[in-house]
């Protein structure tokens, strides 16, 4: 490959690590540029012959091909994002259930929690878990069916006195047959706003705080 063609192939490589940056009108002049300077400057004695031609017209057709694959997936990105921005601007307002195991205990109002069952379970246990990691609260749901199962803390802990409000947690145990089922803990709350961050899009989930629109389960 003579020096001319090593020219070509280095911008080539270069225009690909700047695609984004270049309009396909740009990377087509310059792959003329650098041809037509090979033309010009050719071994008389040993001239290119077609297949090389047609070869540097490929690489122009491969790198122009990318840039436009580039724009053609930002675009796409763009839309899909806008399409789910609509979609989370019509939430606010919505109760949803999302993941999450924290219960926000107001005084006189008890505090609710869910479970998610990928199967039937012949006992459902919960405890409440205070923010030291000790248990204030163990409840006995019992039987649940695969699903969305929901409960309600009333404040309580074991020995039937109140708790102090503030924030707790709350940890699942289901069984079916003593054998254990797989469960995910879960909240509702109501939607309050929507944000655009650099991990992507959220949702302000009421006592919950802002989450994924991948963690929203369902939509009540």
């Amino acid at each position: 490959m003579s020096a001319i063609q090593n020219s070509i192939a280095v911008g080539a490589a270069g225009t690909l690590s700047g695609a984004s940056a270049a309009s396909g009108a740009d990377i087509q002049d310059r792959f003329l540029k650098l041809l037509v300077t090979q033309l010009k400057n050719q071994d008389p004695l040993n001239p290119m012959d077609n297949a090389q031609v047609t070869s540097q017209l490929a690489q122009i057709n491969t790198v122009n091909g990318i840039q436009q694959l580039n724009t053609s997936m930002q675009n796409l990105s763009t839309s899909v994002l806008a399409s789910q921005s609509l979609q989370a601007t019509a939430l606010i307002g919505r109760t949803v259930v999302t993941d999450g195991n924290t219960l926000a205990l107001a005084a006189g109002s008890p505090a609710s929690g869910g479970v998610q069952l990928a199967q039937s379970a012949d006992s459902v246990k919960v405890n409440i878990v205070a923010a030291n990691g000790s248990i204030v609260r163990q409840m006995e749901l019992g039987p649940k069916t695969a699903g969305l199962s929901g409960f309600q803390w009333d404040g309580l802990d074991n020995a039937g006195a109140n708790v102090a409000p503030g924030n707790y947690s709350f940890q699942i145990a289901a069984t079916s047959g003593g054998q254990k089922v797989n469960s995910t803990a879960v909240r509702t709350g109501m939607v309050s706003g929507v944000t655009l961050g650099s991990d992507g899009l959220r949702v302000t989930v009421g006592g919950v705080g802002d989450v994924s629109m991948q963690q929203i389960r369902n939509i009540m």
